[in-house]
């Protein structure tokens, strides 16, 4: 049964790679993207929440009210015509009226836009919708070490290419991977945006979800072997809240088990400080 959000929620998302690349930066040659002044690798908001929408596509194939507005080769100025089609923009009589509407129709319609939010006056006028759902970069734990290796493909693109190797017919590459990492990603829903979008309790369970099984069904040879481990959720009792998002996050600690150079996650441990719960606010570790 759906139910509106009552409290605000923070959580804590934590995923680790194996001998991939989690997130290419396209700026500096595709490879794995990192803090300079600290060596610490990054992957941004906008790679996690594709591969939230990516999840919730094939999830709900095309299910009522589970569309994708932010989709691959998406013409979004045609979308947001669409809703100009609706009986309830129609019926509007003011532009105010109308923008209102087609706002309302494109929450109805697409999971990411009342979930992340979108701007959608590009076109006819949609308005702009604030998500209820916010990420930050995920950021790794220690510093992480790219290594570029050198691949072969055993062909051609061309016949010219065929001439120039005397029929030897191969094709030199390189691919960028870091050998291991483990990644922290910070998460907010406010219960205000979400009564404002029509984001609820279904809403909230598929985003988790996808959260816990986002990885599975985007796998890469690129990407190497990427894991969720641990998704820590913060519910408090009130809209506003009950306690500072960083105050909560301070409270999972993560710590070595082991010396020399971390490649599996049971190279760390990771806790929960429930003890210095504040009131209003429990904890549930979903994952």
């Amino acid at each position: 049964m759906k139910e509106a959000i009552k409290g605000r929620i923070d959580f804590v998302y934590i995923f680790d790679v194996q001998d991939g690349n989690p997130n290419g930066d396209p700026d500096g040659g595709n490879l794995p993207r990192t803090d300079v002044e600290t060596g610490k690798g990054l992957v941004t908001d906008v790679c996690l929440k594709r591969k939230i929408r990516n999840y919730v596509q094939l999830a709900k194939d095309g299910q009522p009210g589970y569309d994708i507005f932010i989709r691959e080769k998406a013409v979004l100025n045609n979308l947001i015509d669409k809703a100009y089609d609706t009986p309830e923009v129609e019926k509007a009589k003011s532009a105010a009226d109308k923008v209102a509407a087609a706002r309302k129709a494109m929450c109805d319609t697409y999971y990411d836009v009342r979930t992340f939010g979108a701007v959608m006056s590009t076109g006819k006028n949609a308005g702009q919708v604030r998500g209820p759902l916010q990420l930050t970069f995920a950021r790794s734990v220690e510093p992480v070490f790219t290594t570029e290796h050198t691949i072969t493909r055993m062909a051609v693109a061309t016949e010219k290419e065929q001439e120039k190797q005397g029929g030897d017919n191969r094709t030199m590459g390189r691919k960028a991977t870091i050998p291991y990492g483990l990644y922290v990603a910070h998460g907010f829903i406010s219960a205000a945006l979400a009564e404002q979008t029509g984001f609820d309790s279904e809403d909230l369970a598929l985003t988790l979800e996808a959260l816990k099984n986002m990885f599975d069904i985007d796998r890469s040879a690129a990407r190497g072997l990427m894991a969720a481990k641990k998704l820590i959720v913060f519910r408090h009792d009130s809209k506003l809240g009950n306690a500072p998002a960083d105050r909560l996050f301070d409270l999972v600690k993560i710590s070595r088990t082991t010396d020399g150079a971390a490649r599996a996650f049971s190279d760390y441990k990771v806790e929960i400080d429930a003890s210095g719960l504040p009131s209003g606010v429990t904890v549930e570790e979903i994952l």
